[in-house]
């Protein structure tokens, strides 16, 4: 008999995955975790059912969200992660010697401690010592904080479930005080393509217009993720994402990469006519 994995992306929708096994199932405080093992994307990790990565692909969403940032501002130090329990952006960031601090703010610690021991070459980087865990709700952390941070990355799930406050404009004004005068802040967009998903957009694209001066918005193919087609939201205090960008600086880091470069960071800016018009819609009722 044949197991498959099946993920609904719409009412009309489904993206299915042959299964080989499951390797965990459980119930945490927040969610149910599970991890499959797959013969095309090998394991992969999902949350209430929903896919947040697989072995195959998690390097697209990981280096899109931490590169880009990194390639534009010029002296990152201090750097927040809220949400991000697998540890796949915490292992971008640990390339980057100049990296003092990396404070991780995480809700729910069952997922650390099943991605540690089931994804292994995502969560290499938790153990790295200029890395600190806080298990708590990433809204009420950042609350805290003030000036602290040269960047912040937003690796929420999607806007519901324990992602929800993730969304929010409180949350986003929050992570503008806790920046410091030039810090840049990163978080995952939802996807464009269907209309459920492309009004998720659309909000957190407001709220984000109306907490900081510079905002912009950045693409990536992630195959499994919604329809393939992924945002990313890029907003700053000063940095223009491609005006900005020193790409030499970058590439002289030696970092290895298996789909981030300066030369595709300039396009990942130019977006289709479709999500250049659902934005346009935001940022003309905002001006």
């Amino acid at each position: 008999m044949e197991l498959w994995f099946s993920e609904q992306h719409t009412p009309d929708v489904k993206l299915s995955i042959k299964v080989e096994r499951q390797l965990c199932g459980v119930e945490s405080s927040f969610q149910r975790i599970d991890v499959f093992e797959s013969p095309e994307f090998g394991r992969f990790l999902t949350l209430d059912g929903y896919m947040m990565l697989t072995e195959k692909d998690e390097f697209i969403y990981h280096e899109m969200m931490v590169h880009v940032p990194m390639a534009v501002h010029p002296r990152v130090r201090s750097v927040l992660v809220i949400g991000g329990g697998d540890g796949g952006i915490v292992r971008e960031l640990v390339k980057y010697p100049e990296v003092e601090r990396i404070d991780l703010a995480e809700i729910d610690e069952q997922v650390v401690t099943v991605c540690r021991q089931y994804l292994p070459g995502v969560s290499c980087g938790l153990e790295d010592s200029r890395v600190h865990i806080y298990y708590e709700d990433g809204m009420k952390f950042v609350r805290r904080k003030a000036g602290e941070y040269d960047l912040i990355v937003v690796d929420s799930t999607d806007p519901f479930g324990p992602g929800e406050a993730l969304f929010t404009k409180e949350f986003y004004g929050n992570c503008y005080k806790a920046l410091r005068e030039d810090g840049i802040m990163v978080n995952q967009h939802e996807s464009p393509f269907y209309e459920a998903d492309a009004k998720a957009c659309m909000r957190a694209h407001k709220r984000i217009v109306e907490s900081f001066p510079i905002s912009r918005v950045y693409q990536a193919h992630i195959p499994t993720y919604p329809s393939g087609h992924w945002l990313f939201g890029f907003a700053s205090r000063r940095y223009h994402p491609v005006h900005d960008l020193d790409g030499e600086r970058w590439l002289e880091r030696g970092i290895e990469t298996r789909y981030y470069t300066p030369r595709l960071h300039m396009g990942a800016f130019c977006l289709p006519a479709y999500v250049e018009r659902l934005l346009r819609k935001v940022e003309i009722h905002e001006g």
